[in-house]
């Protein structure tokens, strides 16, 4: 039979040197340079070209990890990488350790070191040959500068005596003045003495000249590479904004929540975005890691987001007080809002009263109301005027259309007048008709004398136009007056079905209370098992006549049941609590200390069908009540004790300034009375005192495993505690 191959996984390239790779709170990776101080979610890539070999050494390793699982053993976890060297830094602490290079990039790195080096000496030998070509330049410059000097002399010496320059040697030309006597002879030997003498002067001159000058250019190319460094790394950081923070911040955590803050507020942070998705946004910075855990940063984070939605929010409402008028707003929200008038005040209020276009005008609500109900006359008195503009229009269509004649069927009429806006102004159809009648009714009193005089129509309709609006109020007027009856008439229907209603109900009452103790009854009988559901049990149920007939609801059956259900629970839930009390009578007994086989096989963890993580989350949620119970006792103990109260209040009288003593009443009649200084006795009395008083009630025993925390708690309880009121009859100091 043919192998499988195994397969072959694809390993990551390495990362360049300098970068390595840690895991976010997250869990995503992200990669760190400690030399730029730079943080990525995206891998780097090595600056060398990858070695195919690095993935096909996966192969064997893969196939190894493959065999040993079919084998049966479990592959070796890989050792954690270990710095060979580490060499301490002084004044810091940090340490120096030795990178091993990895076999897969060993010759990759050797090539690269390889590389460096030779271009290292390439770089060091063009140096020095510049070094030695600007040398040789600079003794031939300093050697044509001497013959210049040495011929330029020579010429000067043929030009007479009264031309001649003084020379340097002041002392040289004051003998050549005194023995201007002397030979010929002696004159040129001391002339050529003084030529040698100034032409060497003349060539360390020059060559210090030559030695300054070559340090002033070496001095000034410093100057330039500093100022060609410092402004190229002036453009990285215009480029690329980053704040130089040191490596170690001795701050407060309030000084670091506020840059923490700062940093959010700087990066603009959205204030509805989650944790996780704003994380990416300034994770890099610096000022990330001021705070020192994942739990400070989310809790700085929560608090940034609470105030700065706050703000938001109160800017917007600033904003809009101050671009909005009250008084428009409302006039505005009243024309968008109030449509009919028969709109009531109190059903307008009530949906409206949270709106700010509402609440934001008028000192109360009596204002309103009235403002209220004379937009309400205006908008009547609007839609009145509109109506009768609409009636008057339509009369002059009628009339311009010409098809209103005497005998014309409204139907066939209506198709031609259909598309005219005067047309769509009257709003019922009903009323279209009847103006169409009475126009009818006008143009047919006077058809006879319409041929021969063509405006009588108009005349005639103009004349009867007022008895035609009287017929048309009265109308209107028995309209509303139906229409009045009507609704009265529904809602008297409505309010006798509602009292026939709650009649029913009322006599369905006793059923219904006798139904619900017959279905309790029929719970209890039939379902013992506090795990078994609605479902599963139905089956079951319905052989029961009890609830075949049950006159009850499906949901208030579930609601029984579920209650049934949760008491069963309940109960067994306190059987096996007093079954813990009775194993773990301490609040520091662990869960491995109890007889966890007896427990599992009992009656309520067999019944409530717990596992043995079950069982420990329930010790553990009952030990966690069972020390808030304690908690709470020790408290009601220190308060109803009266000697630490007593005691706790006197020792706070020390600022008071009064003098409290009394009579001690040990000493014998004969001997004179004697004060006792109560605040002294007071401060006799310290926490032992108390703790002896109180080492021998259950409350204060409970909490043997704690005593720190016990003398701790004490010690709040007396800090809390206020001095004493004084009597009138206490004297003062």
């Amino acid at each position: 039979m043919a192998t499988i191959p195994p397969p072959v996984f694809s390993v990551p390239p390495p990362l360049p040197p300098g970068w390595t790779e840690h895991l976010g709170p997250t869990g995503q990776p992200y990669y760190f340079n400690a030399q730029t101080g730079e943080s990525t979610y995206v891998r780097p890539l090595p600056a060398f070209p990858i070695i195919p070999q690095a993935a096909a050494l996966a192969v064997p390793a893969t196939a190894a990890v493959a065999g040993a699982a079919a084998a049966g053993t479990a592959p070796k976890k890989p050792k954690k990488e270990k710095p060979v060297v580490k060499t301490p830094i002084p004044g810091t602490e940090w340490l120096r350790s030795v990178w091993t290079v990895p076999d897969e990039i060993k010759e990759a790195v050797e090539q690269l070191e390889r590389e460096e080096a030779l271009k290292k000496a390439e770089e060091a030998e063009e140096a020095a040959k510049r070094a030695e070509e600007e040398r040789a330049k600079g003794v031939e410059r300093i050697q044509r500068e001497v013959h210049e000097k040495v011929s330029k002399r020579k010429a000067e010496e043929v030009m007479p005596v009264d031309e001649i320059v003084v020379s340097k040697k002041a002392k040289v030309a004051g003998e050549a003045e005194e023995d201007e006597d002397m030979g010929e002879e002696d004159d040129d030997d001391d002339d050529e003495s003084e030529e040698e003498e100034w032409q060497r002067e003349a060539a360390a001159q020059l060559a210090k000249e030559a030695e300054e000058e070559k340090r002033r250019q070496e001095e000034e190319k410093k100057r330039q590479e500093e100022e060609a460094r410092k402004l190229k790394e002036a453009e990285k950081q215009k480029g690329m904004p980053q704040i130089n923070m040191p490596e170690r911040v001795d701050l407060s955590i309030d000084e670091a929540k506020a840059l923490f803050k700062t940093l959010l507020r700087e990066k603009n942070i959205n204030p509805l975005h989650p944790w996780d998705t704003s994380l990416p946004l300034f994770v890099s910075d610096p000022r990330y890691v001021l705070l020192p855990s994942v739990s400070a940063r989310r809790e700085a984070f929560d608090e940034y987001c609470r105030e700065r939605a706050r703000e938001l929010r109160e800017s917007k409402v600033k904003v809009e007080k101050e671009t909005l008028d009250p008084r428009q707003e409302f006039e505005r929200l009243l024309k968008e809002e109030v449509k009919s008038t028969r709109t009531s005040w109190t059903e307008w209020r009530r949906q409206w009263k949270k709106d700010r276009r509402f609440y934001g005008w008028g000192r109360d609500d009596r204002e309103r109301e009235k403002r209220f109900r004379e937009y309400l006359k205006e908008l009547g008195e609007q839609k009145r005027l509109a109506a009768l503009k609409a009636e008057k229009d339509f009369f002059a269509l009628l009339k311009e259309s010409g098809l209103a004649k005497p005998g014309a069927i409204w139907k066939d009429i209506k198709k031609h007048l259909v598309s005219d806006p005067r047309y769509d102004a009257v709003g019922s159809s009903s009323l279209r008709e009847e103006l169409f009648n009475t126009y009818i009714k006008a143009g047919a009193s006077d058809a006879p004398s319409e041929s021969s005089a063509p405006g009588n129509a108009s005349d005639s309709l103009s004349a009867q136009a007022p008895a035609e609006d009287e017929e048309e109020r009265e109308r209107r007027r028995r309209e509303r007056k139906e229409r009045a009856v009507r609704e009265r008439e529904e809602k008297v229907r409505a309010e006798r079905s509602k009292v026939e209603a709650d009649i029913d109900r009322s006599k369905m009452g006793l059923t219904k209370e006798e139904g619900e103790l017959e279905f309790r009854t029929m719970l209890t009988d039939a379902i013992r098992d506090p795990q078994v559901s609605w479902e599963a049990v139905q089956p079951q149920l319905q052989k029961d006549p009890r609830f075949v007939n049950s006159p009850l609801p499906l949901n208030q059956q579930l609601h029984l049941f579920h209650a049934h259900v949760n008491s069963l629970r309940v109960k067994h839930l306190a059987t096996l609590h007093a079954l813990f009390a009775s194993n773990a009578p301490a609040l520091n007994t662990p869960f491995t200390a109890l007889p966890v086989a007896s427990l599992l096989s009992s009656l309520p963890a067999t019944k409530l069908g717990y596992t043995v993580e079950d069982l420990e989350r329930e010790y553990d949620k009952w030990q966690r009540e069972r020390w808030t119970d304690a908690r709470a006792a020790f408290d009601q103990m220190l308060s109803e004790n009266s000697f630490v109260e007593f005691w706790g209040r006197l020792g706070k009288m020390d600022a008071k300034g009064v003098n409290v003593s009394i009579k001690n009443e040990d000493l014998g009649d004969d001997e004179e009375e004697e004060q006792v200084d109560m605040k002294a006795l007071a401060k006799n009395v310290d926490l032992k005192e108390m703790i002896k008083v109180l080492k021998n009630d259950r409350r204060y025993l409970v909490f043997d495993h704690v005593p720190e925390q016990r003398e701790q708690w004490l010690r709040d309880y007396l800090s809390q505690l206020s001095a004493p009121t004084l009597s009138v009859h206490v004297p003062e100091k």
